[in-house]
This record gives structure tokens, sequence and C-alpha cells, in this order.
């Protein structure tokens, strides 16, 4: 007996907003599923915003339907859907009177939350957030900087635990190694792992870092809807080819995984036990750097190869630094063979491996 598929947390239907003279979205569809991100990306004027806020009815729609959990949003209270849905904005819209505690407090008191309650769950949160409460809570939004800022309002969001996270460019008013250091963190939280999410950016890898699924749109219109992989190596039509064009090399690196290069490998990279790969004949001429698994992307693995390594007299076990350098490639599978793996041997499949994609797309 085959068990039925668990019904969208999110599903839209043909979901359009018109405006005298100018079609915002038109026609657009995609279900979500339970913890399921999916980043909605193109160029500004695309309608990336006006639909995640008809989502939560932040604006209403000229037609199509919204359901979330099966149930019409436009049936519901614009004011009990938002309470089940957190949203975070650009600007973060921190009420500049409150405290950092008062600001993430806000929905749990409108819901009636008990004040221990809430003051347990605000520390918890800002202590992930990286934002000690003895040192935060009580300080005002004028008295932090931009990325805490962020994470106050990314705080606030949670504060109830919804469901449901609405983001509209959650990290665009950072400057660049801010905005890289909250991704990073914010893809480590474990609060978010459950999370159904629907993120607006214009950043192309933002979008990749994030999304479980990217819906590309121009002129109002989903012009792909699919992973990251899909995306950029079956793009849809040449307008999704040519967007990503520019980051197109940067962009591959961080989507192909070692287990997408295996097939373009050469067999000399094939060994039977790591035990042979750690004799003293093998090690004499090949520095062991790390072993890694084929879910490590070609980036992962670029970096772990070139990163300088410490200073320190060579020993039996760690050769000295002019030798080959190699990563150990694992499967789960404890019987499979393993690979060793040199920064050329890497890149020329990297590079055979790009090669077949965009043959296989152009035919």
């Amino acid at each position: 007996m085959s068990i039925a598929p668990a019904p969208p947390v999110i599903r839209v239907r043909d979901l359009s907003k018109h405006y005298p003279g100018h079609v915002a979205v038109q026609n657009v569809s995609f279900e979500l599923a339970l913890g399921e991100t999916l980043v909605l990306l193109g160029p500004s004027g695309c309608g990336k915003t006006t639909l995640l806020k008809m989502l939560n009815r932040l604006i209403e729609p000229t037609s199509g339907t919204v359901e979330i959990n099966g149930v019409v949003v436009g049936r519901q209270q614009p004011e009990v859907l938002r309470r089940g849905i957190g949203y975070v904005i650009q600007q973060v819209g921190l009420l500049p009177h409150y405290t950092v505690a008062e600001n993430v407090g806000v929905v749990p008191r409108l819901l009636g939350h008990a004040p221990t309650a809430i003051a347990e769950r605000t520390n918890a949160l800002l202590t992930r957030l990286h934002l000690p409460p003895k040192r935060f809570a009580h300080q005002y939004p004028h008295q932090l900087s931009g990325g805490q800022q962020q994470r106050v309002g990314l705080a606030r969001a949670l504060a109830a635990d919804p469901p449901i996270m609405l983001l509209d460019e959650p990290f665009g008013a950072l400057d660049p190694v801010t905005r890289a250091g909250i991704r990073r963190k914010f893809r480590e939280l474990e609060e978010l792992r459950t999370k159904t999410m629907v993120l607006v950016t214009h950043d192309v890898t933002e979008a990749f870092e994030l999304a479980d699924r990217i819906a590309l749109l121009n002129g109002g219109q989903i012009q792909q809807l699919g992973t990251p992989h899909e995306l950029l190596f079956r793009p849809a039509n040449d307008f999704v080819r040519d967007f990503f064009a520019a980051e197109r090399l940067a962009l591959q690196l961080h989507t192909l995984r070692l287990r997408e290069l295996l097939p373009f490998l050469p067999p000399s990279t094939l060994s039977a036990s790591l035990d042979k790969l750690n004799s003293h004949e093998t090690t004499s001429s090949l520095s062991i750097v790390k072993t890694i698994s084929l879910n490590h992307t070609v980036q992962d693995t670029f970096e772990i190869l070139t990163e300088p390594l410490a200073a320190a007299a060579p020993t039996d076990q760690q050769p000295a630094n002019d030798s080959i350098r190699h990563v150990i490639i694992t499967e789960s599978d404890e019987n499979a063979p393993q690979r060793r793996v040199t920064l050329p041997e890497l890149m020329a499949a990297f590079a055979q491996a790009i090669h077949q994609a965009e043959t296989a797309w152009k035919s």
C-alpha cells in the first residue's frame, strides 16, 4: 500500500495582479512542500515583491488563488492569517521606541503568550542569532549595527514560531562582507530547518546558496521554476541562460558536486582502500589534505586543496609543503572504492563535466 504524498503547505494557482496600464504578475502557479525554501529571483520590476505580498494578503490579487495548508487565504481575516506567517523585510522595520527584547516579543504578546514564555523565547532566539541577551536585550534599534538589526528582525519573525516565513530582500541593506556572513549564519540556523520559506532577492549568489528551488521571473511571469542545478545546466530559454551568464563560472563551481564529477575522473584516482593511500610509498610524494564526501561542491574542494598549510617541519605523517596535495573522496558505502584527487585532476574533470552539460543544452 503506497503512502499518499503530503499536501503542499503553499499552493498558488494562476495568480495575477493588474494595475492600470501595467501587469505586475501574470498567471503564476507553484506549490511548496513542508520545509522547502523557494527563492523568487529576477530583475527589478519583474513582480517578485508583489508576488510575495499576495501570499499574506498585503496585496490582494486581481485573480487566482493562494492556499495555505489547503485553506484559501482570501477567506481568512488578514490579521489572523499573518499571525501564522513570519515576515522579514529589507528595512527591518523595528519599532524605534521598543528595546530589542520588546521588538522580538511583539507578536507573542499580541497572541496572549505568558510573559515568562515570551522572555524565554526571546532569550533563546537572541542567543541562537549571536546576540547575547545580557548585552543586547535592553538596547534600542539605533544602538545596533545594520547586521544586528537584521538579526533582531529575523528573531521577531521567528518569535511566535510560525511554520511559514516570507522574506523580502532580508539582507539587501547590508554591505557585501556583512551580507555574506549573515547568509552563512542564516543557513546554519536550526530554527529554520523545518520552516517553509519564500524569499525574494535580486542577488544570484544568495539565491543559489539559500534555495531548494528558484522561480526566475521576468515581466511578471515565471520563466523557469526548478533547482539551482536545473536553472544553471538546463535553462528553459535564452532569458534564463543569459540571466546567469555574468556569474556562470562561480555558480558552476558552487553548484556541481563531486558525485557529478565521478565519470570524468581518471581511473588512476581509484584506490581500493585508504590504507593504500596512507602507505609510505604514496605519502612520500603526495600530501593528504583532507578526507571528504561526494556531497562536497567543486568550490569547497578547490578551497581545501589551495588553502595554506600550517607552517611546520615535515614529518613522516606530514610531508613537505612542496609535495603534491590531494583529497581523498569517500562514499557512504564502506566497501566502495575511494579516490585520491589532486587539484589538476579536479579541475580537468570539472571542465569535462561543464563541456558535456553545455553540449547537451545546445543539442
